[in-house]
């Protein structure tokens, strides 16, 4: 029985210092498999250094953050997709569209955004979506691309954005450490979405689940996300498990 980190960016300097020791700990808490989305271009090399040190475990996305589009936003997504062809894809992300922090390049998000649709769909590849203050917009622009599939990242959208989601039959929700936050309401709104349409995943070492929160997360905690969902489901942790893995078998073909 193990599973999957399906986003987690584990090549950050928050894990210079131990990392070797922070995959054994997941390892040995039973998550075999990472899956990590890039940032844009400066975050390349050390994402594909670690995919080389643990070939078994480290599974790649190639794409361009909406927070990193700017204003040589189609440079930056040439120079990743070029770069790219010389290592293995598990999909493309992460990407989307970001309105809480900046609106200065709005406009350059949605194209970039949906370029890199065109991109995933041409080589049949998941897409991690990135959806802050615009989920409503980026279901819109998906719809765009039948054919599609992937995963809303860090979902924490209200039971309507759910609902609409769910009629996208390709696509999925991440589902992180704000499932155990105090208040999030994101518990409320699972009861409603059936479990083989959901993946787990960390954000690492952002978002750290309860009693970690305000510190590094990292994939061990998944555990934590994993017995939340047994208080949601009323199923036997082997069964979440399971069911959990055959999705992400579905999205990311692990």
């Amino acid at each position: 029985m193990f599973l999957t980190d399906t986003h987690t960016h584990l090549y950050l300097e928050e894990f210079d210092a131990d990392r070797d020791e922070m995959i054994k700990r997941a390892i040995e808490a039973g998550i075999r498999k990472f899956v990590l989305p890039n940032i844009d271009h400066c975050s390349l090399e050390r994402m594909t250094a670690m995919h080389v040190a643990y070939p078994e475990h480290c599974l790649m996305m190639f794409g361009l953050h909406p927070c990193s589009v700017k204003e040589n936003w189609e440079e930056e997504l040439e120079y990743i997709i070029n770069y790219s062809e010389k290592y293995p894809m598990a999909g493309v992300g992460e990407i989307g569209l970001d309105f809480y922090w900046d609106l200065t390049y709005k406009n350059q998000q949605f194209t970039a955004l949906r370029k890199q649709l065109s991109w995933a769909l041409e080589k049949n590849l998941p897409v991690s979506l990135h959806t802050r203050n615009a989920i409503d917009e980026t279901i819109e622009i998906v719809k765009e691309f039948p054919g599609l599939k992937g995963v809303f990242h860090c979902f924490t959208g209200t039971m309507e954005q759910a609902n609409k989601i769910l009629q996208m039959e390709n696509f999925y929700f991440g589902i992180g450490g704000v499932l155990t936050f105090k208040n999030s309401g994101l518990a409320e709104v699972l009861k409603h979405i059936p479990l083989e349409r959901i993946v787990l995943e960390t954000d690492a070492p952002y978002l750290a689940p309860v009693p970690f929160r305000g510190k590094r997360n990292e994939p061990a905690y998944l555990n934590y996300i994993l017995n939340a969902l047994e208080n949601i489901y009323f199923m036997s942790k082997t069964d979440i498990v399971n069911t959990l893995q055959s999705t992400t078998k579905t999205i990311f073909n692990i």
